[in-house]
């Protein structure tokens, strides 16, 4: 559980290439291995972070470093992991025009049952046609790929639920009859989706316990967080809100703001582009992020400066309603151990995190 009042932290894992940046510069080239990504879950929890959470692809972006090209399956990812720690909560990412519910359900339930109930699911409408169409799948429009997976979740529910009725559902893209998938989790699942369009809102506030937002500012979230509130208060539910920011510091705010402009000035632009253009095309949560931005920092919000403002700026994000943040790393393993000695210190006599 989340104490109400404070932040939790989690890390959005390298389990792709070329993570967190599109560039060149000062690349980890095998982060995104299974060795060092359960090397960096185990740190992870060592330092007390609460969730682990991935990126899913199934196609780069081409350019020099073809972005996230190269990438671990995150239900299976999920899996090796879950054995590998022992208090951490691991999600995966699936897409929902990839996996029937029925299948996700049985996967999901086995996840949680083997970890002991710590397994949570990222639901992902897609939105690269770049990606889907390579398995000759087109992608929906928007809002009728939210309808879909409204029902994805819906049926995932009633499978879960521990109250046992069989699940009847006729969709335009589901026919359940009678359905049940054994055994069910203990607990259900957290369900998380990532947004911040209408149509993801309101979703993700009817049927969701997490809206994973990008936001280009601090000034930017506060706006996004009431408005996820609000719609889930109509709905008689809380929703909780989590973001990615991408943490830089140095022992000044000159070196930091230096290291940011190398990661530009070596940005891949090919790769930038693509990314942008299919993400603009397909969902609405980075309308307001230029590509310098997204190279820069794959979408996360960055957080520049030494340790005290990195500090005061996760703050400020917690003061702007925000409940966990799914950091991003330049070197993963590195930058963990120096956020334990750096910056944690911080929050925690700050009281922002727990101590």
């Amino acid at each position: 559980m989340i104490e109400k009042d404070l932040l939790a932290l989690g890390v959005f894992m390298p389990n792709c290439s070329n993570m967190p940046s599109i560039s060149t510069h000062s690349v980890v080239t095998n982060q995104w291995q299974y060795a060092n990504n359960e090397r960096i879950a185990r740190l992870a929890e060592s330092l007390g972070f609460d969730y682990l959470f991935p990126v899913s692809r199934w196609r780069g972006f081409g350019g020099e470093t073809d972005y996230l090209g190269t990438s671990l399956e995150t239900t299976t990812w999920a899996a090796a992991l879950l054995r590998a720690t022992q208090k951490i909560k691991i999600f995966s990412t699936v897409h929902t025009p990839l996996f029937h519910p029925m299948v996700i359900a049985k996967i999901g339930a086995t996840l949680a049952h083997i970890s002991g109930d710590r397994w949570g699911l990222n639901v992902v409408s897609g939105w690269s046609q770049r990606e889907f169409g390579m398995m000759g799948l087109t992608l929906e429009d928007h809002g009728r790929r939210y309808e879909r997976t409204s029902s994805f979740i819906e049926i995932l529910r009633g499978l879960w639920d521990a109250n046992g009725k069989l699940v009847n559902h006729q969709s335009d893209w589901y026919s359940i009859n009678d359905g049940v998938s054994l055994p069910r989790p203990a607990k259900m699942p957290e369900i998380a989706n990532a947004g911040v369009s209408a149509d993801a809102q309101a979703m993700t506030a009817r049927l969701c316990d997490w809206s994973f937002m990008s936001g280009a500012s601090i000034e930017a979230l506060p706006r996004l967080v009431d408005s996820i509130s609000a719609q889930a208060g109509e709905q008689g539910r809380q929703v909780k809100t989590a973001i990615f920011p991408f943490l830089l510091w140095r022992e000044t705010e000159a070196e930091a703001q230096a290291e940011f402009q190398r990661i530009i000035a070596q940005k891949d632009g090919e790769a930038a582009r693509n990314w942008l253009s299919d993400i603009s095309a397909g969902s609405g949560s980075f309308d307001e992020f230029t590509e310098n931005l997204i190279a820069a920092s794959g979408g996360g919000l960055p957080l520049l400066g030494d340790a005290e403002m990195v500090a005061e700026q996760l703050r400020a994000i917690h003061d702007s309603g925000v409940n966990a943040v799914m950091i991003t790393l330049q070197d993963y393993e590195r930058d963990l151990q120096r956020f334990g000695g750096d910056i944690a210190p911080i929050l925690r006599r700050m009281g922002v995190i727990r101590q």
